[in-house]
């Protein structure tokens, strides 16, 4: 599913003294299947930004096409629009209520009207992409899990609509190092595998460097970098100027640049990081 959106922007409190304009003129595409992330720092826009996609918001200005349908047309059902938009919340595992984790993922499909055997369809595939054993942890409290569990639940429930669009804000956000990379892997397994089209909100530049196909950075409500990973992270002062950072081994080869070292590779991973090094080094000791 492709998403288009012209000139967009969001005003808080728009004709009030105290009205902020949260999203500024905003335009870009995304492609079926594409990957994105969304960087900037607390109160650029990004959560408005996506929500707005998402429907929960009407824009103050322009358009937003999903699939050439448009979003902001009257006669388009905002209903329909969130059962192909999924949206994950920032801790969406405060949204868990049912008693069990199978009534907790079934909840959206159900209100569906469909079936009985298909919500079981849905249900069973949804765990399964998010790495939860169906066998162990259908019947069991959604209370009673992890916290890394409880995000993959609420993450399910999403997946059992069938998405073709999925978008979190900050999926990993409080999590431990070892449920963070679980549940990237999915979400990224699921982008490859069902060609899920994703636009992920994150504040660490080291989650995004290896996960997204391509970065949209927003200031102050305004789109002011968006490209691939590493043409974004090339641009190392302006994301120093607007608040952010870069991932912490391109911020290695910066300070070996300013030490006298001429490497002029941007790297993303510590793998990366250490063939360029070591590549360096060699040809030092070649001359």
């Amino acid at each position: 599913m492709s998403i288009k959106i012209e000139n967009l922007s969001y005003i808080y409190d728009e004709g009030m003294p105290f009205e902020t304009i949260a999203v500024n003129n905003i335009s870009f595409d995304v492609e079926n299947g594409e990957f994105v992330g969304i960087i900037g720092h607390t109160g650029s826009g990004k959560s408005t930004l996506i929500q707005t996609i998402n429907g929960l918001y009407k824009p103050s200005k322009g358009k937003i096409f999903i699939n050439d349908i448009d979003l902001t047309d009257k006669k388009v059902k905002k209903s329909d629009i969130r059962k192909k938009v999924g949206l994950v919340f920032q801790y969406p595992e405060y949204q868990l209520f049912e008693e069990t984790v199978y009534k907790d993922i079934a909840f959206g499909p159900k209100n569906l009207n469909l079936k009985a055997d298909e919500i079981d369809i849905r249900v069973r595939e949804s765990m399964k992409l998010v790495g939860l054993d169906f066998e162990k942890l259908n019947q069991v409290s959604p209370f009673e899990l992890s916290g890394g569990q409880k995000r993959r639940v609420a993450i399910a429930g999403v997946l059992a609509m069938n998405p073709e669009v999925l978008i979190l804000d900050e999926p990993t956000a409080g999590l431990d190092p070892k449920a963070r990379d679980e549940i990237l892997k999915q979400i990224k397994l699921l982008n490859k595998k069902k060609k899920v089209t994703v636009l992920l909100i994150s504040h660490s530049m080291d989650e995004v460097a290896n996960l997204v196909d391509r970065l949209i950075v927003l200031d102050k409500g305004k789109k002011v970098l968006d490209g691939d990973v590493r043409s974004v992270f090339k641009e190392y002062e302006l994301l120093t100027d607007i608040g952010l950072g870069v991932p912490q081994v391109t911020e290695l080869i910066n300070k070996l640049n300013l030490r006298g070292y001429n490497i002029n590779e941007t790297v993303l991973n510590v793998e990366e990081a250490k063939n360029v090094i070591l590549k360096h080094l060699r040809g030092d000791s070649d001359d």
